[in-house]
């Protein structure tokens, strides 16, 4: 008797039909996104003084990678190209994507741009921004009436 782990499995569910409405409603991106296409994993977050954007680029060269940041919005985009072989291979399976890909984040802030610094290790690229001084969001209190 096959026995499934609901809360695992469904939890995995969830996740994914999440990250699909995520691309399809993320109106920053040109191409919104289709089942199928190769699109690396993305964080974003915030440091004290920083903004981090870490990208999963496995089988990528640095060299095919280009970093835009422009009014506020920091755009990564490459090429995984497909490896070619002359041999006469026989596929049973072929699941590893290739192809363009481009993704965009708009900053909460602005950043120095003399401050924007780019590193790869293991396939994951790392994009660390210094924050702007006195750049700070405003808090707007909401009265009761």
């Amino acid at each position: 008797m096959l026995t499934l782990n609901a809360p695992k499995t469904l939890g995995s569910f969830k996740h994914e039909v999440d990250r699909l409405f995520e691309r399809f409603l993320d109106l920053e991106r040109p191409d919104f996104g289709f089942l199928g296409e190769w699109t690396p994993w993305m964080d974003m977050f915030e440091a004290k003084n920083e903004f981090i954007v870490k990208a999963e680029v496995p089988g990528i060269e640095p060299k095919d990678i280009q970093i835009v940041l422009q009014d506020q919005v920091l755009t990564i985009r490459g090429e995984k190209r497909e490896e070619k072989e002359e041999k006469a291979e026989k596929y049973y399976r072929s699941e590893r994507a290739h192809g363009l890909f481009e993704r965009s984040v708009r900053l909460p802030n602005p950043v120095l741009k003399d401050k924007v610094h780019a590193t790869f290790k293991h396939g994951l690229l790392t994009v660390t921004m210094t924050k702007a001084p006195g750049e700070k969001g405003l808090q707007i209190p909401v009265k009761v009436e």
